[in-house]
C-alpha cells in the first residue's frame, strides 16, 4: 500500500479491491481476502462514479465473516471510458493504475484508429500507456506495424510478442512489470489478453477464448475486471473485451493533446487556433508538407469532436438537474406554506 499513509481506528482495516460482482467486493486485506458490501451511507452519499472500483484502496469494518466498506481512500488516477450507448456519461473502469497495456492482434484486429483512441484516453487520464501487439508471429513483417504505431507521436513503448511465446512473454514482462506496480489490459475481445495473463501467471486464471471464423471477432473469455497478483509482486487487471472506448473530458484537461500538435501548435499564426481553417496554420502545412501524418491528423479532429460533444451532454446533464433541484425545492417550500 505505498500510495498513502494512513491512520486508521483500531476498528477499521485497509483493503484493496480486487474484483466487484454485483453488489459483492471481494477485497484483499493483510490478513487475506474477504467479501463486503457497501456501507449505506456511502451509497447515499456518492455518485456511482464515485463508488469503489477495482484497484481503489478503501476501509472496511469487519462483520462477522465478511466487511462493510466505510469510505474510499484518495485516488492518484483513475481510468475511464465514455460510458456504452447514446448518452454522455462517464464511466470509470479502474483506479491507481501504474501503466495501461493496449492489446492488439497483428492480422483482423489491428487497427491504428482504434488504438490512438485508447492512446489519448489513457494519457488523459494520467496514465502510462504502452502497446502490446500480440500474434506478430502471423504476419511476414511486424516491424512494419510497430512503425505504424510509434509514427502516431504518443512516445510509449511499443512491444511485438506472441503469447504462446514464452521465451517473449518473459522479455517484456521482465522489462515491464515491475514489483508493487499496478497494471491493466485493455483490448477488444479475442486479442490475447487471458492468454497473455495465463502465461505470466503460470497458470490458466481465464479460459482462452477462441475467434469467430465468420466474423473474425473474439469472444468473450473475461466477464468482469479482475486484479491477480503476479508471481514477481506486480498487480495486474485482465479487463473484459471493449468494442467501444469514448473519450471523456477529464478534470483539468483542456482539449485533446496529441504530442505531435502540441508540438508544433505554437508556431500558429493565432493563438486561438483550431487548427481546422485558418490560415497560418502550422497544424495544416504540416499535413500538407507531408510531416504529421493525415491518418493522425484526421482521427485527432475526430476525438475532437466527440469531446466537444460529450462536454455539451455533461453541461446539458448538469443544467436538468439544477433546474430539476430548483423545482424540487419549491414544491417542498409550498407545500410547507400550505400547511395549516
Amino acid at each position: 500500500m505505498r500510495h498513502f499513509e494512513i491512520n486508521t481506528s483500531r476498528d477499521l482495516e485497509a483493503a484493496r479491491v480486487l474484483s466487484i460482482q454485483g453488489f459483492k467486493h471481494l477485497l484483499i486485506t493483510e490478513t487475506g481476502n474477504v467479501e463486503a458490501q457497501l456501507a449505506g451511507a456511502l451509497m447515499n452519499s456518492r455518485e456511482p462514479e464515485a463508488y469503489p472500483k477495482v484497484g481503489d484502496w478503501v476501509l472496511m469494518k469487519p462483520y462477522d465473516e465478511e466487511g462493510i466498506i466505510i469510505d474510499t481512500l484518495p485516488r492518484i488516477n483513475e481510468l475511464s471510458r465514455k460510458a456504452p450507448g447514446t448518452q454522455s456519461r462517464r464511466q470509470v473502469l479502474a483506479a491507481n493504475i501504474d501503466a495501461a497495456f493496449i492489446v492488439q492482434a497483428l492480422g483482423r484486429d489491428y487497427n491504428l484508429m482504434r488504438l490512438q483512441r485508447y492512446l489519448q484516453q489513457i494519457v488523459q487520464c494520467n496514465i502510462q500507456p504502452v502497446v502490446i501487439l500480440n500474434k506478430a508471429d502471423l504476419v511476414p513483417d511486424p516491424e512494419t506495424y510497430r512503425q505504424e504505431v510509434q509514427e502516431l507521436g504518443y512516445n510509449c513503448p511499443v512491444v511485438l510478442t506472441s503469447a504462446l511465446n514464452q521465451a517473449q512473454q518473459e522479455a517484456w514482462a521482465n522489462q515491464y512489470l515491475l514489483p508493487r506496480h499496478t497494471y491493466i489490459l485493455l483490448g477488444s475481445s479475442g486479442v490475447g489478453k487471458s492468454t497473455l495473463v495465463n502465461s505470466l501467471l503460470g497458470y490458466k486464471l481465464q479460459e482462452e477464448g477462441a475467434t469467430s471464423t465468420a466474423n473474425y471477432k473474439g469472444k468473450h473469455t473475461t466477464t468482469a475486471r479482475h486484479l491477480v497478483l503476479l508471481p514477481n509482486g506486480s498487480m495486474i487487471i485482465d479487463a473484459p473485451g471493449m468494442r467501444e472506448f469514448g473519450v471523456t473530458a477529464e478534470s483539468g484537461s483542456e482539449g485533446v493533446h496529441h504530442p505531435q500538435i502540441d508540438e508544433l501548435a505554437p508556431q500558429c499564426r493565432f493563438g486561438n487556433c483550431t487548427h481546422q481553417h485558418e490560415p497560418g496554420c502550422a497544424i495544416i502545412a504540416a499535413v500538407h508538407n507531408g510531416t504529421l501524418p493525415k491518418v493522425v491528423y484526421h482521427s485527432y479532429l475526430k476525438l475532437l469532436r466527440e469531446q466537444y460533444h460529450f462536454q455539451a451532454s455533461e453541461a446539458d446533464k448538469r443544467r436538468d438537474e439544477k433546474q430539476f433541484t430548483k423545482m424540487a425545492k419549491q414544491v417542498f417550500k409550498h407545500r410547507k406554506d400550505s400547511k395549516y
